[in-house]
């Protein structure tokens, strides 16, 4: 290994087990690739297990310029199901494989057969036949670099039975890491899960929290519902931004609301379609100067919505873009949307994107479920509105207001209280945790 630059001296070596690595896209890499990033520079040297020919539904090859040549890597190959689903029809597995699931109503025969297979036969998920060789070569590979910690990082939330087998096997410290909740998360219920494949991810989810050391959390209600199922000591650290040297665009001309990463069929926010059809037909100026800008994929559902509120012509797809991408777009629009399910298992949800949009000095127009972590985020740090789906008047009239700004060259959002989320902060929380107890 070589000598780090900062000169720091490792105190502490733990094994992180992520699935997702660049290049793979999306927010799921974001969280332990920057806390890789930082670790070092509290003393501690992170060895990342990671599969070899993973099936990524998003790549993002610059962000393997992130990657430190002082990280250490550890790959070993993975079979995944999906390989042999897309001989079927390759759109709908990688559909699937990145969350995007299709109405109920609008699921083909396939779709739903494609359903039943994954809830069911792949328990907890279709990574699950890496558990096993992946403990019989992690077993030598701590003992070999004198290992004592891991931290297994999920979704898929197979990698947690890679920790618990090896905490079974050979008693490490053993802390897992949700980036999402695992039995309530919202497309739990869409997998058509029969009576014993219910119970078996329930007993898999009570295991995993009741064998661990510690358990990490992103939001204070998952904190909270796992408080209900075990007495393992939970820390919520939450996903943040890192400080990017992104080169700037001026920003859009257009009055662009503009929403960055999946926007998915359950996530269809009928509320705002309404609100925007009947602005851009009352109000010339507004239809004159709007442009919804969407980055990232973007179901079916959603199309036909826009559609069927006559906002076609004012859309921009830009499909999926990197990060990089996504970074200058999000500080070059005008205002940023946030659109959560609504449903009482997405109140725990805070999406990585949100701490990304709070230090783009745009303003953030949320619509969710009532009593969210995210209206608490938004709220305490100034960075924008929160609205629940049945407030179609104020949203209204909020939209309005962004408009009137917007034409007097006003529109900005005055953050407070940021540096809190910052990656490298957060990543100070998590070497305290480690140093301190394991």
């Amino acid at each position: 290994m070589k000598q780090r630059k900062n000169n720091i001296t490792p105190i502490k070596k733990i094994l992180i087990v992520s699935y997702y690595w660049p290049p793979a896209g999306g927010p799921g890499v974001q969280r332990w690739l920057k806390f890789v990033k930082y670790l070092p520079d509290f003393g501690i040297e992170p060895h990342v297990y990671i599969p070899e020919n993973p099936t990524y539904p998003l790549l993002d090859d610059k962000l393997l310029s992130e990657v430190s040549e002082e990280t250490i890597i550890i790959k070993k190959s993975i079979f995944e199901p999906y390989g042999l689903a897309s001989v079927f029809s390759k759109k709908k597995a990688k559909k699937i494989s990145s969350g995007i699931i299709s109405n109920q109503k609008q699921q083909s025969v396939l779709e739903k057969m494609m359903l039943w297979v994954r809830g069911n036969l792949f328990i907890p998920d279709a990574r699950v036949f890496w558990v096993k060789p992946s403990v019989r070569y992690l077993k030598d590979y701590l003992k070999k670099h004198q290992i004592d910690t891991v931290i297994t990082t999920g979704p898929p939330h197979s990698l947690h039975l890679i920790g618990l087998q090896l905490k079974k096997e050979i008693n490490i410290n053993w802390i897992t890491d949700f980036r999402d909740p695992w039995t309530t998360i919202g497309y739990h219920k869409q997998l058509k899960l029969s009576s014993w494949a219910a119970k078996k991810h329930k007993f898999l989810e009570k295991e995993v929290l009741h064998s661990c050391d510690a358990i990490i959390v992103t939001s204070e209600t998952t904190k909270k519902e796992f408080e209900l199922l075990t007495n393992r000591p939970i820390e919520v650290i939450t996903n943040g931004y890192d400080v990017e040297q992104i080169n700037k665009k001026p920003l859009d001309v257009k009055f662009t609301l503009a929403h960055i990463g999946s926007f998915l069929s359950e996530r269809n926010p009928q509320i705002l379609w309404q609100v925007l059809s009947e602005l851009a037909q009352d109000n010339e100026s507004f239809a004159t100067h709007f442009e919804l800008k969407l980055i990232g994929a973007v179901s079916s559902e959603v199309l036909e919505s826009i559609q069927k509120y006559k906002l076609a012509p004012f859309v921009n797809n830009l499909g999926y873009v990197s990060h990089a991408e996504a970074l200058q777009e999000q500080r070059c629009s005008q205002v940023l949307l946030l659109i959560e399910i609504d449903s009482k298992e997405t109140k725990c949800i805070i999406p990585g994107k949100l701490f990304e949009y709070m230090v783009s000095e745009r303003p953030i127009l949320a619509i969710g479920p009532t009593e969210t972590d995210v209206e608490k985020i938004i709220k305490a740090t100034n960075t924008g509105t929160f609205f629940n789906y049945h407030e179609k008047e104020a949203l209204k009239n909020q939209i309005l207001s962004y408009f009137r700004m917007y034409l007097e060259h006003n529109l900005k959002s005055h953050p407070v209280g940021l540096q809190q989320y910052s990656r490298k902060s957060l990543t100070e929380r998590l070497s305290k945790l480690l140093i301190s107890n394991f």
